[in-house]
């Protein structure tokens, strides 16, 4: 069975080590661009012109450029 944040951390760590471009809703409707450059349980930096921290808990969607296959730390061999 995954830990709570497994598929999340997954995600996230798939779209940092291929450099995936993508686009981050916020709740407030604000769409930001640019590529995964860290993340821990409470923040995101995204990279782009600058580098910004966007808290997770204003996060609406993740939406990554291109399609990514995403494999839980569990299943890798």
């Amino acid at each position: 069975m995954l830990e709570p944040h497994g598929i999340e951390d997954a995600f996230l760590n798939t779209l940092c080590k291929e450099e995936v471009p993508v686009s981050i809703f916020l709740v407030s409707g604000i769409k930001l661009h640019g590529v995964v450059g860290g993340f821990d349980g409470h923040i995101i930096m995204l990279k782009n012109t600058i580098t910004q921290m966007v808290y997770k808990h204003a996060i609406s969607t993740v939406v990554p450029s291109r399609m990514v296959h995403v494999r839980p730390e569990d299943e890798e061999a």
